[in-house]
């Protein structure tokens, strides 16, 4: 029923861009707030961005300025454009949706950021 769906992974070399996507159904997008995380072999998951039903957002202190959460209601998706790519960031990116009472997630992009 509920399907978050990214898109937009690859490989890139340092200092490269991509712009990751996340296609929403079987919610009420506009009143849930949205996040990317992303988990590395081996470590935790944690959050990368968040944006408010609201739109304000937060970011890891290790991605402020270089990357950028937004969210298209009339379209059902939410963005992560990312720039300035470290291999630190290599990682694979999950998309959820959350309210009160109920938290989603996508299946995840692979994200690879190496010469």
């Amino acid at each position: 029923q509920v399907q978050l769906v990214e898109s937009g992974g690859g490989l890139v070399q340092p200092g490269g861009s991509l712009r990751l996507s996340c296609a929403a159904s079987g919610i009420i997008f506009s009143i849930y707030a949205m996040g990317w995380y992303r988990q590395a072999p081996g470590k935790q998951r944690e959050l990368v961005a968040a944006i408010t039903s609201g739109g304000m957002t937060n970011y890891a202190d290790s991605v402020k300025g270089r990357f950028t959460i937004s969210r298209d209601n009339a379209k059902n998706t939410v963005y992560l454009q990312m720039i300035g790519l470290k291999p630190e960031d290599t990682a694979v990116y999950y998309c959820n949706a959350r309210r009160v009472g109920a938290s989603e997630w996508g299946q995840g992009t692979q994200v690879t950021v190496s010469s």
